[in-house]
């Protein structure tokens, strides 16, 4: 029979340990060597704060994780001989675009001359590029640029029209609804 011992500093392991997708089921689990056995807590860094604790189990699962989930995760083991806390592990929770849409700088009348930018703003992990394009009459929408601004340092009238962006990553590709630009003459 062993003699009664503190724990050892914990170690934490992931499954799966490969590329995490929202909805995937993920089990961190929480070991160490201890006599008597260990009691586990399972806690997520909070920013500053103190560590946000979750639960008191040897294993933290989660049946279907979000992006929300993505963080930094530690868990202390401890016994009537003493408490040791693990290294923190690092949780990244991929997810497709989640919306795409069209702000613009510029409220009211634009006129010709005026400085406009148009932003395309996504949700998403990993990042998304982004393209925009001119929709011009009833023919297909042209490719103007990429990035996720449009910006008009001087608009002109040739400028109106209607504009949309796509953004896109590994996991999909979202397109905004179009936002009108109708440039006035002084």
């Amino acid at each position: 029979m062993s003699p009664p011992d503190g724990p050892q500093r914990p170690s934490v392991s992931v499954s799966p340990s490969a590329e995490m997708m929202e909805g995937d089921s993920v089990n961190l689990t929480c070991s160490t060597d201890a006599n008597p056995a260990a009691n586990y807590t399972w806690y997520k860094e909070n920013g500053t704060s103190d560590p946000r604790l979750l639960s008191e189990e040897p294993q933290l699962v989660f049946s279907s994780i979000q992006s929300s989930d993505s963080g930094r995760y530690s868990c202390a083991a401890e016994n009537q001989l003493g408490r040791k806390r693990s290294d923190f592990i690092s949780i990244d929770v991929k997810y497709a675009l989640k919306i795409s849409f069209v702000s613009m700088s510029s409220s009211g009348d634009i006129m010709k001359g005026s400085s406009v930018t148009l932003n395309c703003s996504t949700d998403s992990n990993p990042a998304a590029n982004y393209t925009w394009y001119k929709k011009n009459g009833t023919s297909d929408s042209r490719l103007l640029s990429e990035g996720p601004q449009l910006v008009f340092s001087s608009i002109q009238s040739s400028d109106s029209g209607r504009y949309s962006c796509a953004a896109e990553n590994q996991l999909g590709r979202k397109t905004s609804d179009f936002i009108s630009i109708d440039v006035k003459c002084e």
